[in-house]
């Protein structure tokens, strides 16, 4: 990856990180919401804010093809995805922090390194 980030790539991060929280909320978030519900609501309701993340996903991969190969697209998502989870789970889900997130950010770290290096 370049030492700067070329607009491309920023805007690729961006349309990431939201097509992330749409997809958050729609895998996780009918757990809280939606648990006194039939399961069909949850479905649908689930399916409706996936079409919005997809909107978000699309141009973003499109985008950050452009600029970097499949590998570091798909682990550039995975690192969105760990950012954007452990506040989701925190504030949103309310569940406790853990040592374990820490250590799958390492984890993720170590992705990056590898699969970003020359």
């Amino acid at each position: 990856m370049a030492k700067s980030m070329s607009y491309p790539l920023i805007k690729t991060i961006l349309l990431l990180s939201a097509a992330n929280l749409f997809m958050l909320f729609a895998w996780y978030g009918h757990l809280r919401d939606l648990h006194q519900k039939p399961l069909w609501i949850a479905v649908l309701v689930s399916w409706g804010i996936a079409l919005i993340e997809y909107c978000f996903q699309v141009p973003a991969n499109r985008i950050g093809f452009t600029q970097l190969n499949l590998a570091q697209l798909k682990i550039l998502q995975e690192v969105i995805t760990l950012v954007m989870f452990v506040p989701f789970a925190l504030m949103y889900m309310h569940q406790p922090l853990k040592w374990d997130y820490l250590w799958a950010g390492i984890c993720m770290m170590g992705a990056v390194y590898f699969i970003f290096r020359n």
